[in-house]
């Protein structure tokens, strides 16, 4: 887990606009969190992060399957939440950070998150 939390620091000061990157299960309960002052509170509530959840449901009634990512803007921020059931990764950038670099993050926390998928499987 102390692994995992550095790698997420590293990422986070590596791109520019990044505030936030949680690793939550599917009701948006944290489990791993790294986060700047300027994360907006609010988006780090589970109350916001479970969300997503109810997103992808509602989503592949359209016949498309299951999304992968939802990206959300706002005035201010970006969120950008990634599939990988049981966890789900959520990014929280300022609307101008580059989405496309944020969604190459990806690669470096897949390989991290095979144990971390094991233990929150294991609960659900």
């Amino acid at each position: 887990m102390e692994e995992l939390r550095k790698v997420l620091l590293d990422l986070l000061s590596k791109v520019s606009g990044l505030y936030c990157v949680l690793i939550t299960d599917r009701d948006g309960v944290p489990v791993l969190k790294v986060l700047t002052d300027k994360a907006p509170d609010l988006a780090t509530r589970p109350s916001f992060l479970s969300t997503f959840g109810l997103a992808i449901d509602q989503g592949s009634k359209l016949g498309l399957g299951k999304a992968k990512t939802l990206i959300c803007t706002y005035s201010q921020y970006q969120i950008i939440q990634i599939n990988k059931l049981p966890l789900i990764i959520s990014f929280i950038a300022s609307d101008t950070s580059n989405t496309g670099h944020i969604l190459g993050l990806e690669k470096y926390i897949d390989p991290l998150l095979v144990n971390l998928t094991l233990a929150v499987a294991d609960t659900q």
